[in-house]
């Protein structure tokens, strides 16, 4: 059996995680899509995937807070960013809250796939943060 790395996308836009489902899914990742930083904010307490791509900007439970929560609870998951709403401020404060990359929407693919490939060769699969590898 083949364990392929576990991707969750959070975006509050179906267009985009429906694209980004095809895309990671055909890039050979099981994909977990979820609409809302509240909705993946319970799953993470279930099943923890290997990496996350975040969108900044949501209603509710915004990719800041999920990503402030992370880190609260000491997920090394690494979190990959991505808005359509490119400040420097947003970049300055996602990356300073952890975040392996930060992208600008619309995504460019290759660009996409080589974060997460960086991102999961940082980061042991299972492990946590402060944990050694």
């Amino acid at each position: 059996m083949i364990n392929r790395a576990r991707v969750a996308v959070v975006d509050d836009n179906p267009f985009v995680l429906r694209g980004l489902r095809r895309l990671l899914a055909s890039a050979g990742f099981a994909v977990e899509t979820y609409g809302t930083g509240a909705d993946f904010m319970h799953a993470v307490t279930i099943v923890e995937p290997d990496c996350i791509v975040l969108d900044l900007h949501m209603p509710g439970t915004s990719g800041f807070d999920v990503q402030a929560r992370l880190a609260q609870t000491g997920c090394a998951t690494p979190v990959i960013v991505i808005t359509g709403d490119d400040t420097p401020e947003a970049q300055s404060r996602a990356l300073r809250l952890g975040a392996a990359a930060y992208l600008s929407k619309p995504v460019d693919e290759a660009t996409l796939l080589a974060a997460i490939a960086d991102a999961l060769g940082r980061v042991p699969r299972g492990s946590k943060r402060g944990e050694p590898a």
